[in-house]
Protein backbone atom coordinates (compact mmCIF):
# COMPACT_ATOMS: atom_id res chain seq x y z
CA UNK A 1 0.00 0.00 0.00
CA UNK A 2 1.48 3.33 -1.10
CA UNK A 3 1.34 6.23 1.34
CA UNK A 4 0.87 9.84 0.28
CA UNK A 5 -0.25 13.30 1.36
CA UNK A 6 -3.24 15.18 -0.01
CA UNK A 7 -5.21 18.34 0.74
CA UNK A 8 -8.98 18.36 0.88
CA UNK A 9 -11.45 21.14 1.60
CA UNK A 10 -14.68 20.16 3.39
CA UNK A 11 -17.37 21.72 5.53
CA UNK A 12 -18.95 20.28 8.65
CA UNK A 13 -21.20 21.55 11.41
CA UNK A 14 -19.69 21.62 14.89
CA UNK A 15 -22.14 21.61 17.77
CA UNK A 16 -20.55 24.15 20.03
CA UNK A 17 -21.79 24.45 23.64
CA UNK A 18 -23.60 27.66 22.68
CA UNK A 19 -25.39 25.94 19.78
CA UNK A 20 -26.29 22.95 21.94
CA UNK A 21 -27.79 25.26 24.55
CA UNK A 22 -29.73 27.15 21.87
CA UNK A 23 -31.23 23.91 20.52
CA UNK A 24 -32.13 22.70 24.00
CA UNK A 25 -33.80 25.96 25.00
CA UNK A 26 -35.78 26.01 21.77
CA UNK A 27 -37.51 22.70 22.46
CA UNK A 28 -38.36 23.43 26.09
CA UNK A 29 -41.92 24.20 27.09
CA UNK A 30 -42.84 27.34 28.99
CA UNK A 31 -42.70 25.60 32.37
CA UNK A 32 -39.42 23.89 31.57
CA UNK A 33 -38.03 27.21 30.36
CA UNK A 34 -38.92 28.87 33.67
CA UNK A 35 -37.21 26.05 35.55
CA UNK A 36 -34.12 26.40 33.37
CA UNK A 37 -33.96 30.13 34.09
CA UNK A 38 -34.27 29.53 37.83
CA UNK A 39 -31.50 26.94 37.74
CA UNK A 40 -29.21 29.22 35.74
CA UNK A 41 -29.85 32.09 38.17
CA UNK A 42 -28.81 29.83 41.04
CA UNK A 43 -25.72 28.44 39.31
CA UNK A 44 -24.27 31.50 37.57
CA UNK A 45 -23.39 34.52 39.79
CA UNK A 46 -23.10 36.80 36.75
CA UNK A 47 -26.77 36.37 35.84
CA UNK A 48 -29.54 38.26 37.61
CA UNK A 49 -33.06 39.44 37.09
CA UNK A 50 -33.43 43.00 35.88
CA UNK A 51 -34.40 45.03 38.94
CA UNK A 52 -36.55 48.14 38.96
CA UNK A 53 -34.84 51.51 39.08
CA UNK A 54 -35.84 52.05 42.71
CA UNK A 55 -34.27 48.76 43.76
CA UNK A 56 -31.07 49.62 41.92
CA UNK A 57 -30.91 52.96 43.72
CA UNK A 58 -31.29 51.15 47.03
CA UNK A 59 -28.19 49.10 46.28
CA UNK A 60 -26.26 52.19 45.24
CA UNK A 61 -25.79 51.09 41.64
CA UNK A 62 -24.93 53.54 38.93
CA UNK A 63 -28.10 54.92 37.33
CA UNK A 64 -26.22 55.91 34.20
CA UNK A 65 -25.64 52.31 33.10
CA UNK A 66 -27.07 51.83 29.64
CA UNK A 67 -28.06 48.50 28.06
CA UNK A 68 -26.07 47.16 25.14
CA UNK A 69 -27.12 44.89 22.33
CA UNK A 70 -26.92 41.13 22.42
CA UNK A 71 -24.30 41.20 19.67
CA UNK A 72 -22.10 43.49 21.75
CA UNK A 73 -22.56 41.16 24.71
CA UNK A 74 -20.90 38.32 22.87
CA UNK A 75 -18.20 40.31 21.11
CA UNK A 76 -17.09 42.35 24.12
CA UNK A 77 -16.41 40.16 27.10
CA UNK A 78 -16.02 42.96 29.62
CA UNK A 79 -18.64 45.33 28.24
CA UNK A 80 -21.42 46.86 30.25
CA UNK A 81 -24.12 44.44 31.40
CA UNK A 82 -27.06 44.15 28.96
CA UNK A 83 -30.71 44.38 29.82
CA UNK A 84 -33.00 41.92 28.07
CA UNK A 85 -36.55 43.17 27.87
CA UNK A 86 -38.90 42.57 24.95
CA UNK A 87 -39.90 45.67 23.07
CA UNK A 88 -43.19 46.15 21.32
CA UNK A 89 -41.41 46.28 17.98
CA UNK A 90 -39.69 42.99 18.71
CA UNK A 91 -42.57 41.12 20.31
CA UNK A 92 -45.36 42.10 17.91
CA UNK A 93 -45.88 41.47 14.23
CA UNK A 94 -48.93 42.53 12.23
CA UNK A 95 -50.29 40.29 9.47
CA UNK A 96 -52.58 42.16 7.09
CA UNK A 97 -54.76 40.92 4.29
CA UNK A 98 -51.82 40.86 1.86
CA UNK A 99 -49.64 38.97 4.37
CA UNK A 100 -46.83 41.50 4.01
CA UNK A 101 -47.44 44.44 6.38
CA UNK A 102 -45.31 44.54 9.55
CA UNK A 103 -45.32 47.00 12.41
CA UNK A 104 -43.21 50.06 11.78
CA UNK A 105 -39.99 50.34 13.70
CA UNK A 106 -39.28 46.62 13.89
CA UNK A 107 -35.69 46.00 14.93
CA UNK A 108 -33.50 43.03 14.10
CA UNK A 109 -32.62 40.44 16.71
CA UNK A 110 -29.17 41.92 17.37
CA UNK A 111 -30.61 45.16 18.75
CA UNK A 112 -31.37 45.61 22.42
CA UNK A 113 -34.83 44.80 23.72
CA UNK A 114 -36.40 47.65 25.65
CA UNK A 115 -39.83 48.30 27.08
CA UNK A 116 -41.99 47.58 30.06
CA UNK A 117 -43.84 44.54 28.74
CA UNK A 118 -41.94 42.06 30.89
CA UNK A 119 -42.50 40.48 34.24
CA UNK A 120 -40.04 38.90 36.61
CA UNK A 121 -39.83 35.20 37.37
CA UNK A 122 -40.45 35.05 41.09
CA UNK A 123 -40.67 31.74 42.97
CA UNK A 124 -43.93 32.78 44.62
CA UNK A 125 -45.67 33.72 41.36
CA UNK A 126 -48.63 31.53 40.59
CA UNK A 127 -47.63 31.28 36.94
CA UNK A 128 -44.13 31.27 35.56
CA UNK A 129 -43.21 34.73 34.39
CA UNK A 130 -46.47 36.17 35.70
CA UNK A 131 -47.40 39.01 38.03
CA UNK A 132 -50.53 37.38 39.41
CA UNK A 133 -51.15 38.66 42.96
CA UNK A 134 -50.94 36.21 45.80
CA UNK A 135 -54.15 34.98 47.30
CA UNK A 136 -55.08 37.07 50.30
CA UNK A 137 -55.82 35.76 53.75
CA UNK A 138 -59.52 36.44 53.44
CA UNK A 139 -59.88 33.83 50.70
CA UNK A 140 -61.09 36.27 48.07
CA UNK A 141 -61.68 34.14 44.99
CA UNK A 142 -61.31 37.13 42.68
CA UNK A 143 -57.59 37.37 43.47
CA UNK A 144 -56.95 33.62 43.53
CA UNK A 145 -54.63 32.28 40.87
CA UNK A 146 -55.76 29.83 38.21
CA UNK A 147 -53.61 27.10 39.73
CA UNK A 148 -55.25 27.58 43.14
CA UNK A 149 -58.74 27.50 41.67
CA UNK A 150 -57.85 24.26 39.84
CA UNK A 151 -57.13 22.44 43.09
CA UNK A 152 -59.66 20.54 45.19
CA UNK A 153 -59.15 21.04 48.93
CA UNK A 154 -61.32 18.29 50.43
CA UNK A 155 -60.59 14.62 49.78
CA UNK A 156 -63.10 11.79 49.59
CA UNK A 157 -61.74 10.17 52.76
CA UNK A 158 -62.04 13.40 54.75
CA UNK A 159 -65.61 13.86 53.50
CA UNK A 160 -66.55 10.33 54.61
CA UNK A 161 -64.85 10.71 58.02
CA UNK A 162 -66.86 13.88 58.66
CA UNK A 163 -70.06 11.91 58.10
CA UNK A 164 -68.82 9.03 60.25
CA UNK A 165 -68.43 11.35 63.25
CA UNK A 166 -72.19 11.86 63.27
CA UNK A 167 -72.80 8.13 63.94
CA UNK A 168 -73.06 6.80 67.49
CA UNK A 169 -70.90 3.68 67.38
CA UNK A 170 -68.82 1.70 69.79
CA UNK A 171 -65.03 1.98 69.71
CA UNK A 172 -64.74 -1.31 67.84
CA UNK A 173 -67.32 -0.28 65.24
CA UNK A 174 -65.67 3.12 64.86
CA UNK A 175 -62.32 1.42 64.23
CA UNK A 176 -63.91 -0.88 61.64
CA UNK A 177 -65.62 2.04 59.91
CA UNK A 178 -62.36 4.00 59.84
CA UNK A 179 -60.56 0.99 58.36
CA UNK A 180 -63.18 0.53 55.62
CA UNK A 181 -63.16 4.21 54.69
CA UNK A 182 -59.37 4.24 54.40
CA UNK A 183 -59.54 1.17 52.13
CA UNK A 184 -61.71 2.96 49.53
CA UNK A 185 -59.80 4.17 46.48
CA UNK A 186 -59.96 7.65 44.96
CA UNK A 187 -62.74 6.65 42.57
CA UNK A 188 -64.98 5.61 45.47
CA UNK A 189 -64.68 1.82 45.07
CA UNK A 190 -63.64 -0.82 47.59
CA UNK A 191 -61.04 -2.88 45.75
CA UNK A 192 -60.40 -5.62 48.34
CA UNK A 193 -62.92 -8.17 49.55
CA UNK A 194 -64.14 -8.13 53.11
CA UNK A 195 -62.24 -11.36 53.80
CA UNK A 196 -58.96 -9.80 52.70
CA UNK A 197 -59.69 -6.68 54.73
CA UNK A 198 -60.48 -8.79 57.81
CA UNK A 199 -57.18 -10.66 57.54
CA UNK A 200 -55.29 -7.40 57.10
CA UNK A 201 -57.02 -5.85 60.10
CA UNK A 202 -56.22 -8.83 62.30
CA UNK A 203 -52.54 -8.73 61.30
CA UNK A 204 -52.42 -5.02 62.13
CA UNK A 205 -54.10 -5.62 65.49
CA UNK A 206 -51.54 -8.23 66.48
CA UNK A 207 -48.62 -6.11 65.22
CA UNK A 208 -49.51 -2.79 66.83
CA UNK A 209 -51.34 -4.16 69.86
CA UNK A 210 -54.72 -2.56 69.24
CA UNK A 211 -57.20 -2.83 72.15
CA UNK A 212 -59.21 -5.77 70.81
CA UNK A 213 -60.36 -8.90 72.57
CA UNK A 214 -58.90 -12.34 71.85
CA UNK A 215 -62.24 -13.43 70.41
CA UNK A 216 -62.14 -10.70 67.72
CA UNK A 217 -58.57 -11.55 66.73
CA UNK A 218 -59.11 -15.31 66.56
CA UNK A 219 -62.50 -15.34 64.89
CA UNK A 220 -62.22 -14.14 61.30
CA UNK A 221 -65.94 -14.39 60.65
CA UNK A 222 -66.76 -12.02 63.50
CA UNK A 223 -64.28 -9.46 62.20
CA UNK A 224 -65.66 -9.81 58.70
CA UNK A 225 -69.19 -9.31 60.00
CA UNK A 226 -68.11 -6.15 61.81
CA UNK A 227 -66.54 -4.87 58.59
CA UNK A 228 -69.73 -5.69 56.70
CA UNK A 229 -71.69 -3.58 59.15
CA UNK A 230 -69.23 -0.74 58.65
CA UNK A 231 -69.54 -1.07 54.89
CA UNK A 232 -73.32 -0.84 55.18
CA UNK A 233 -72.86 2.47 56.97
CA UNK A 234 -70.61 3.67 54.13
CA UNK A 235 -73.21 2.68 51.53
CA UNK A 236 -75.66 5.11 53.14
CA UNK A 237 -73.20 8.02 53.02
CA UNK A 238 -72.72 10.68 50.40
CA UNK A 239 -71.81 10.58 47.56
CA UNK A 240 -74.29 7.89 46.58
CA UNK A 241 -72.62 4.70 45.39
CA UNK A 242 -69.44 5.08 47.45
CA UNK A 243 -67.94 1.86 48.80
CA UNK A 244 -69.23 -0.32 45.96
CA UNK A 245 -67.22 -3.38 44.91
CA UNK A 246 -68.06 -3.13 41.19
CA UNK A 247 -69.90 -0.93 38.72
CA UNK A 248 -73.16 -2.84 39.01
CA UNK A 249 -73.29 -2.40 42.78
CA UNK A 250 -72.38 1.29 42.41
CA UNK A 251 -75.30 1.87 40.06
CA UNK A 252 -77.69 -0.11 42.27
CA UNK A 253 -76.75 1.94 45.34
CA UNK A 254 -77.48 5.15 43.47
CA UNK A 255 -80.79 3.84 42.11
CA UNK A 256 -81.93 2.86 45.62
CA UNK A 257 -81.43 6.47 46.68
CA UNK A 258 -84.10 7.48 44.14
CA UNK A 259 -87.80 7.27 44.70
CA UNK A 260 -89.44 3.89 44.21
CA UNK A 261 -90.67 4.51 40.69
CA UNK A 262 -91.26 2.01 37.85
CA UNK A 263 -88.16 3.33 36.07
CA UNK A 264 -86.04 2.76 39.21
CA UNK A 265 -87.33 -0.78 39.66
CA UNK A 266 -86.61 -1.56 36.01
CA UNK A 267 -83.14 -0.03 36.32
CA UNK A 268 -82.40 -2.25 39.34
CA UNK A 269 -83.28 -5.34 37.29
CA UNK A 270 -81.07 -4.20 34.42
CA UNK A 271 -78.08 -3.51 36.72
CA UNK A 272 -78.27 -7.11 37.91
CA UNK A 273 -77.55 -8.30 34.37
CA UNK A 274 -74.07 -8.46 32.76
CA UNK A 275 -72.62 -5.00 32.24
CA UNK A 276 -71.74 -5.86 28.63
CA UNK A 277 -75.43 -5.75 27.71
CA UNK A 278 -75.78 -2.35 29.35
CA UNK A 279 -72.69 -1.01 27.57
CA UNK A 280 -73.96 -2.19 24.19
CA UNK A 281 -77.53 -1.07 24.97
CA UNK A 282 -78.83 -4.42 23.84
CA UNK A 283 -82.51 -3.64 24.41
CA UNK A 284 -83.82 -6.94 23.04
CA UNK A 285 -81.74 -9.16 25.32
CA UNK A 286 -82.43 -6.95 28.33
CA UNK A 287 -86.14 -7.20 27.62
CA UNK A 288 -85.91 -11.01 27.56
CA UNK A 289 -83.76 -11.31 30.70
CA UNK A 290 -85.66 -8.78 32.81
CA UNK A 291 -89.18 -9.47 31.54
CA UNK A 292 -89.78 -5.83 30.64
CA UNK A 293 -91.28 -4.15 27.62
CA UNK A 294 -89.37 -1.95 25.21
CA UNK A 295 -90.52 1.37 26.69
CA UNK A 296 -89.60 0.35 30.26
CA UNK A 297 -86.12 -0.76 29.22
CA UNK A 298 -85.43 2.49 27.37
CA UNK A 299 -86.67 4.60 30.26
CA UNK A 300 -84.48 2.60 32.66
CA UNK A 301 -81.45 3.02 30.38
CA UNK A 302 -82.07 6.76 30.31
CA UNK A 303 -82.13 6.82 34.11
CA UNK A 304 -78.90 4.79 34.34
CA UNK A 305 -77.18 7.14 31.89
CA UNK A 306 -77.66 9.99 34.37
CA UNK A 307 -75.87 8.15 37.22
CA UNK A 308 -72.22 8.68 38.24
CA UNK A 309 -70.03 5.62 37.53
CA UNK A 310 -67.18 7.01 39.69
CA UNK A 311 -68.58 8.53 42.91
CA UNK A 312 -65.20 9.88 44.03
CA UNK A 313 -64.48 11.71 40.81
CA UNK A 314 -65.26 15.18 42.14
CA UNK A 315 -62.98 14.67 45.16
CA UNK A 316 -59.87 13.71 43.25
CA UNK A 317 -57.26 16.30 44.13
CA UNK A 318 -55.73 16.98 40.73
CA UNK A 319 -53.86 20.12 39.85
CA UNK A 320 -55.11 20.72 36.36
CA UNK A 321 -52.71 21.82 33.68
CA UNK A 322 -53.06 25.55 33.24
CA UNK A 323 -51.93 26.41 29.72
CA UNK A 324 -50.17 29.76 29.37
CA UNK A 325 -49.90 30.73 25.68
CA UNK A 326 -46.54 31.77 24.28
CA UNK A 327 -48.09 33.82 21.46
CA UNK A 328 -51.18 36.05 21.37
CA UNK A 329 -53.09 36.63 18.13
CA UNK A 330 -55.61 39.48 18.01
CA UNK A 331 -57.57 41.26 15.30
CA UNK A 332 -55.95 44.40 13.94
CA UNK A 333 -58.11 46.09 11.35
CA UNK A 334 -58.61 43.64 8.52
CA UNK A 335 -55.57 41.63 9.55
CA UNK A 336 -54.12 40.04 12.66
CA UNK A 337 -51.46 41.07 15.13
CA UNK A 338 -49.05 38.42 16.42
CA UNK A 339 -47.56 39.28 19.82
CA UNK A 340 -45.30 37.39 22.19
CA UNK A 341 -46.90 36.87 25.59
CA UNK A 342 -44.91 39.08 28.00
CA UNK A 343 -45.87 36.88 30.95
CA UNK A 344 -43.67 34.02 29.74
CA UNK A 345 -40.64 36.16 28.88
CA UNK A 346 -38.07 36.45 31.69
CA UNK A 347 -36.30 39.76 32.30
CA UNK A 348 -32.59 39.02 32.67
CA UNK A 349 -29.32 40.92 32.68
CA UNK A 350 -25.65 40.37 33.50
CA UNK A 351 -24.76 41.46 37.02
CA UNK A 352 -23.45 45.04 36.89
CA UNK A 353 -21.06 44.85 39.80
CA UNK A 354 -19.44 41.59 38.78
CA UNK A 355 -19.16 42.59 35.12
CA UNK A 356 -17.49 45.90 36.05
CA UNK A 357 -15.10 44.09 38.36
CA UNK A 358 -14.11 41.76 35.54
CA UNK A 359 -13.60 44.71 33.19
CA UNK A 360 -11.35 46.47 35.68
CA UNK A 361 -9.27 43.34 36.25
CA UNK A 362 -10.42 42.55 39.79
CA UNK A 363 -11.61 39.02 39.06
CA UNK A 364 -8.89 37.31 41.08
CA UNK A 365 -5.16 36.94 41.63
CA UNK A 366 -4.46 33.82 39.59
CA UNK A 367 -4.88 33.42 35.85
CA UNK A 368 -6.91 30.23 36.39
CA UNK A 369 -9.39 32.12 38.55
CA UNK A 370 -9.67 34.90 35.98
CA UNK A 371 -10.23 32.40 33.18
CA UNK A 372 -12.91 30.60 35.18
CA UNK A 373 -14.73 33.83 35.97
CA UNK A 374 -14.54 34.96 32.34
CA UNK A 375 -16.04 31.64 31.27
CA UNK A 376 -18.95 32.07 33.67
CA UNK A 377 -19.51 35.60 32.38
CA UNK A 378 -19.50 34.33 28.81
CA UNK A 379 -22.01 31.61 29.74
CA UNK A 380 -24.34 34.26 31.16
CA UNK A 381 -24.11 36.28 27.94
CA UNK A 382 -24.72 33.17 25.83
CA UNK A 383 -27.75 32.29 27.92
CA UNK A 384 -29.29 35.73 27.46
CA UNK A 385 -28.68 35.68 23.71
CA UNK A 386 -30.06 32.14 23.31
CA UNK A 387 -33.24 33.04 25.19
CA UNK A 388 -33.64 36.08 22.99
CA UNK A 389 -33.11 33.96 19.88
CA UNK A 390 -35.63 31.39 21.17
CA UNK A 391 -38.44 33.91 21.44
CA UNK A 392 -37.50 35.49 18.11
CA UNK A 393 -37.78 32.10 16.40
CA UNK A 394 -41.13 31.40 18.06
CA UNK A 395 -42.42 34.77 16.86
CA UNK A 396 -41.21 34.18 13.29
CA UNK A 397 -42.75 30.71 13.09
CA UNK A 398 -46.03 31.89 14.65
CA UNK A 399 -46.23 34.79 12.19
CA UNK A 400 -45.69 32.43 9.27
CA UNK A 401 -48.43 30.11 10.60
CA UNK A 402 -50.89 33.00 10.90
CA UNK A 403 -50.10 34.07 7.34
CA UNK A 404 -50.66 30.56 6.01
CA UNK A 405 -53.74 29.80 8.09
CA UNK A 406 -55.39 33.21 7.82
CA UNK A 407 -58.71 31.64 6.74
CA UNK A 408 -58.80 29.67 9.99
CA UNK A 409 -58.48 32.85 12.06
CA UNK A 410 -61.25 34.42 9.97
CA UNK A 411 -63.76 31.56 9.72
CA UNK A 412 -62.73 28.72 12.06
CA UNK A 413 -61.82 25.05 11.68
CA UNK A 414 -63.72 24.51 8.45
CA UNK A 415 -61.37 26.94 6.70
CA UNK A 416 -58.16 25.23 7.85
CA UNK A 417 -55.82 24.46 4.96
CA UNK A 418 -53.26 21.61 4.73
CA UNK A 419 -49.86 22.59 6.07
CA UNK A 420 -46.64 20.67 6.64
CA UNK A 421 -43.45 21.60 8.44
CA UNK A 422 -41.53 21.77 5.18
CA UNK A 423 -43.53 24.80 3.96
CA UNK A 424 -42.72 26.89 7.03
CA UNK A 425 -39.11 25.69 7.02
CA UNK A 426 -38.61 26.73 3.39
CA UNK A 427 -40.23 30.11 3.96
CA UNK A 428 -38.08 30.96 7.00
CA UNK A 429 -34.89 29.27 5.71
CA UNK A 430 -34.84 26.94 8.73
CA UNK A 431 -34.56 23.19 9.09
CA UNK A 432 -37.65 21.04 9.60
CA UNK A 433 -36.29 19.83 12.93
CA UNK A 434 -36.13 23.44 14.12
CA UNK A 435 -39.79 23.99 13.18
CA UNK A 436 -40.69 20.77 14.97
CA UNK A 437 -38.94 21.95 18.15
CA UNK A 438 -40.63 25.34 17.99
CA UNK A 439 -44.13 23.92 17.55
CA UNK A 440 -43.84 21.35 20.35
CA UNK A 441 -45.37 22.36 23.70
CA UNK A 442 -45.80 25.98 22.52
CA UNK A 443 -49.31 27.45 22.53
CA UNK A 444 -51.06 30.24 20.67
CA UNK A 445 -54.08 32.16 21.98
CA UNK A 446 -56.42 32.96 19.09
CA UNK A 447 -59.95 34.41 18.76
CA UNK A 448 -61.16 30.78 18.46
CA UNK A 449 -59.32 29.47 21.53
CA UNK A 450 -55.85 28.38 22.64
CA UNK A 451 -54.12 25.78 20.49
CA UNK A 452 -50.72 24.13 20.33
CA UNK A 453 -48.70 25.30 17.36
CA UNK A 454 -48.69 21.75 16.00
CA UNK A 455 -52.48 21.99 15.72
CA UNK A 456 -52.13 24.18 12.64
CA UNK A 457 -50.24 21.47 10.75
CA UNK A 458 -52.18 18.67 9.13
CA UNK A 459 -52.24 16.35 6.15
CA UNK A 460 -54.49 16.90 3.16
CA UNK A 461 -57.23 14.87 1.49
CA UNK A 462 -57.89 15.04 -2.22
CA UNK A 463 -60.92 16.84 -3.61
CA UNK A 464 -62.76 16.75 -6.92
CA UNK A 465 -61.25 20.07 -7.93
CA UNK A 466 -57.72 18.69 -7.61
CA UNK A 467 -56.91 20.65 -4.45
CA UNK A 468 -56.44 19.31 -0.93
CA UNK A 469 -58.62 19.68 2.13
CA UNK A 470 -57.06 19.76 5.58
CA UNK A 471 -57.68 16.81 7.88
CA UNK A 472 -58.61 19.31 10.60
CA UNK A 473 -61.31 20.78 8.38
CA UNK A 474 -62.58 17.28 7.59
CA UNK A 475 -62.84 16.48 11.30
CA UNK A 476 -64.77 19.69 11.88
CA UNK A 477 -67.10 18.80 9.02
CA UNK A 478 -67.67 15.31 10.45
CA UNK A 479 -68.45 16.86 13.81
CA UNK A 480 -71.07 19.07 12.18
CA UNK A 481 -72.66 16.12 10.37
CA UNK A 482 -72.89 14.11 13.60
CA UNK A 483 -74.23 17.07 15.59
CA UNK A 484 -77.07 17.59 13.10
CA UNK A 485 -77.97 13.92 12.60
CA UNK A 486 -81.28 12.37 13.62
CA UNK A 487 -80.68 10.90 17.11
CA UNK A 488 -83.01 8.01 16.36
CA UNK A 489 -81.15 7.16 13.14
CA UNK A 490 -77.48 8.17 13.58
CA UNK A 491 -75.20 8.28 10.58
CA UNK A 492 -72.92 5.32 10.00
CA UNK A 493 -69.32 5.67 8.86
CA UNK A 494 -70.34 4.76 5.30
CA UNK A 495 -73.01 7.44 5.29
CA UNK A 496 -70.54 10.00 6.63
CA UNK A 497 -68.11 9.04 3.86
CA UNK A 498 -70.84 9.58 1.26
CA UNK A 499 -71.69 12.99 2.74
CA UNK A 500 -68.05 14.00 2.44
CA UNK A 501 -68.04 12.90 -1.20
CA UNK A 502 -71.04 15.13 -1.80
CA UNK A 503 -68.88 17.98 -0.49
CA UNK A 504 -66.18 17.02 -3.00
CA UNK A 505 -63.84 15.37 -0.43
CA UNK A 506 -62.59 11.85 -1.11
CA UNK A 507 -62.50 10.12 2.28
CA UNK A 508 -62.74 6.35 2.75
CA UNK A 509 -64.86 4.73 5.44
CA UNK A 510 -61.77 3.59 7.36
CA UNK A 511 -60.48 7.17 7.40
CA UNK A 512 -63.84 8.39 8.68
CA UNK A 513 -63.73 5.79 11.47
CA UNK A 514 -60.18 6.86 12.37
CA UNK A 515 -61.15 10.53 12.59
CA UNK A 516 -64.30 9.70 14.57
CA UNK A 517 -62.34 7.65 17.11
CA UNK A 518 -59.71 10.39 17.39
CA UNK A 519 -62.49 12.84 18.31
CA UNK A 520 -63.85 10.28 20.83
CA UNK A 521 -67.22 10.02 19.14
CA UNK A 522 -69.08 6.75 19.64
CA UNK A 523 -70.15 4.62 16.65
CA UNK A 524 -73.66 4.84 15.28
CA UNK A 525 -75.12 1.98 17.35
CA UNK A 526 -74.03 3.69 20.60
CA UNK A 527 -75.13 7.15 19.50
CA UNK A 528 -78.65 5.98 18.91
CA UNK A 529 -81.09 7.95 21.02
CA UNK A 530 -82.52 6.27 24.08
Amino acid sequence: MKQGLSLRVSQHLALTPQLQQSIRLLQLSTLEMAQEVEQMLDDNPFLERRDDQAEREGFGLDQADTPVSAGEQISELASEAPEWTPSESMSAVSVNENHEERLEGATPIEESWEGDGTVELAPDDSEWGGDAPARNATGDEETASAAELARSDESLHAFLHDQARCLRLSEEDQAALYFVIESINDEGYLDDSLGALAESWMRMAMTYGAPQSDAQINMLEEVQQRLQTALNHVHHMEPAGVGARDLGECLRLQIMELRNSPEARAALLICQQPMELLAKRDVKRLMALCGLDDASVRQALALIARLEPKPGRRFVNLERQVVVPDVLVTRSGRGFKVVLNPEVMPRLRVHDVYANAMRQGRGGNSEAANASMQQRLQEARWFIKNIQQRFDTILRVSTAIVERQRNFFMHGELAMRPLVLREIADELALHESTISRVTTAKYMATPHGTFELKYFFGSGLGTETGTNASSTAVRALLKQFIASENPKKPLSDNQLSELLKEQGIECARRTVAKYREAMRIAPANLRKSL
